[in-house]
């Protein structure tokens, strides 16, 4: 058996001939001898040829595709916290609320170098960005689609995914590392209707949570009271999954382009807010827009800057004191303060 046919004592390889005196092409024990060589290859190679100009390989069945990109999953964020500080931000929200535009529109942002204040420093996940991007970018005929989002189904149903965004302050060049969930609308809705709270662990160990609520139903009068009666709901959830001291509550209202929040709305949501003792910053953003005085992607830098907060100075570790006349130093050491 020869490097180029399975069958014993055949030279096709050397000489070019079927010991068989079939045609090299067709021989079977050749094709076979072939796609078993091959089989960790996506070509085939083609038999000896006089024809110099005869192309050397088959091109393949399908054209070679990524593998699917997905987001982190939680214990990947737990073996990047062994290294660096990670921001984790929590964010929950009905069904298209506007949880998946704003991550679409912060990283599209962040791609362009238009996120004012911040620039792009790494990702560990720029795959699922792009994939949960990529609606933002089909347009029909020049017109926007109706969603500019795709809808977030997780690959595991029990635990979030998270996508990793590394930012740079232009102020005073720091960076940040933030964790940043892509959880479906349902749920949110879950945790309100049946206080399963098994896949909201991470809020635990969460430094900001994004309170999003789509500021058209803010702007309905029908749906108004409803929209901010589950906010109070979803607050008072997140007082039995959080132990302890509340994370920073940032209520993000999207739309703003359309529908600013009226004062009496913003009220209302502060009252039963404050129900369970929980208590917000309002943050309005517009992650997509047509208004020329509010630009897509308005208010998101300040939300990101919200986010990471500013970072607390150390204090004295052994303070000067100095000594009072007449007294032993000793024994007024720090008395007065």
């Amino acid at each position: 058996m020869s490097a180029g046919c399975t069958y014993e004592g055949c030279t096709v390889a050397e000489t070019g001939r079927c010991a068989l005196e079939r045609d090299p092409a067709t021989c079977a024990n050749r094709i076979g001898s072939q796609s078993d060589a091959g089989s960790n290859t996506a070509y085939d190679v083609l038999a000896p040829s006089e024809d110099s100009s005869a192309p050397v390989l088959r091109s393949p069945d399908e054209n070679p595709s990524f593998p699917p990109s997905i987001t982190l999953d939680p214990q990947a964020i737990e073996t990047m916290m062994r290294s660096r500080y990670i921001t984790v931000v929590g964010i929950l929200g009905d069904p298209e609320s506007g949880k998946t535009a704003c991550l679409a529109s912060l990283y599209l942002l962040v791609s362009n170098a238009m996120l004012e204040g911040w620039s792009f420093a790494d990702s560990h996940s720029l795959m699922a960005f792009e994939e949960i991007a990529r609606g933002a970018r089909r347009w029909n005929e020049g017109h926007p689609p109706e969603q500019m989002t795709v809808h977030t189904e997780m690959a595991d149903e029990r635990q979030p995914g998270f996508l990793h965004l590394r930012l740079r302050q232009t102020a005073d060049g720091r960076t940040v590392d933030l964790a940043l969930p892509d959880l479906p609308g349902e749920w949110t809705k879950t945790l309100i209707r049946s206080a399963q709270s098994e896949r909201f662990e991470f809020l635990k160990s969460a430094d900001v949570v994004w309170l999003v609520v789509d500021g058209r139903i803010l702007a309905d009068r029908e749906r108004r009271q409803g929209a901010i009666t589950r906010l109070g709901q979803l607050a008072g959830r997140l007082r039995g999954v959080i132990e302890g001291l509340m994370p920073r509550l940032l209520v993000v209202i999207t739309h703003r382009d359309q529908h600013p929040p009226d004062h009496a709305t913003i009220a209302r949501m502060t009252s039963e807010l404050s129900k369970h003792n929980v208590f917000f910053e309002l943050m309005p953003v517009a992650p997509f827009s047509d208004n020329e005085e509010f630009k897509a992607g308005f208010g998101l830098a300040a939300l990101v800057t919200a986010s990471v907060g500013r970072p607390t100075a150390a204090p004295t570790f052994w303070p000067a004191t100095p000594p009072a006349p007449g007294t032993s130093s000793f024994l007024s050491y720090r008395r007065d303060q």
